[in-house]
């Protein structure tokens, strides 16, 4: 099934902590390819420092995965997202 990227980006922030796998270009090109859960605000593989970020992510078109597989925290770029599976449905964004 087809969904605009802003359709996309209100299932994933809907998601509610469970798993989402999520398809899109990184910076330099490459394909990635990411599971992961939203709304993650602690982890003892990635330590929180209490600051916070120092830019808004939704200026930039950018959502925060907590990456499961790296166990790591990421920035995924709605503008180049082409894939999201959301509750055990597949996505293709447009």
């Amino acid at each position: 099934m087809n969904i605009s990227k802003a359709k996309a980006t209100d299932l994933l922030k809907g998601s509610k902590g469970k798993f989402v796998g999520v398809g899109f270009i990184k910076k330099n090109g490459e394909d990635r390819k990411l599971n992961g859960r939203m709304g993650v605000h602690k982890s003892k593989y990635a330590p929180l420092t209490g600051q916070g970020l120092a830019y808004n992510p939704d200026d930039y078109g950018l959502v925060g995965i907590f990456d499961a597989q790296k166990k790591a925290y990421r920035m995924v770029n709605i503008n180049t997202l082409y894939q999201l599976t959301v509750d055990g449905e597949t996505y293709q964004v447009s």
